[in-house]
């Protein structure tokens, strides 16, 4: 997976629950957990990610992530991105089935 291709997903599943463990994240999307937390890191720099700890939790490692209105935009952008990557994938992939059924057909 690309590292725009991380940050995309790490952006969605941080938009949908701030309080996204990294480890969470490691295992939900299958990245390593040194790759989510250097995309978290870049995402942050960015100003695309703000972190909050949990003042009052018992655990002081717990931290939420929201996006910011920057990181909003960022998501936007990469969801664009990532819809025409997809959809040329699709359409290379609806080619070389078509490509498959005729040769099949020869066979016959």
């Amino acid at each position: 997976m690309s590292n725009k291709q991380s940050q995309y997903q790490i952006l969605r599943s941080l938009e949908k629950d701030p309080n996204y463990t990294q480890r969470q994240l490691s295992n939900d999307l299958d990245i390593s957990l040194g790759s989510v937390n250097y995309c978290l890191k870049g995402l942050v720099e960015k100003g695309f990610v703000k972190i909050d700890n949990f003042r009052k939790s018992k655990n002081k490692v717990q931290y939420s992530y929201f996006l910011t209105p920057k990181g909003v935009e960022e998501k936007v952008k990469l969801t664009i991105e990532f819809i025409k990557i997809k959809t040329q994938e699709y359409e290379q992939l609806k080619k070389e089935i078509k490509n498959l059924k005729t040769e099949a057909r020869e066979y016959e």
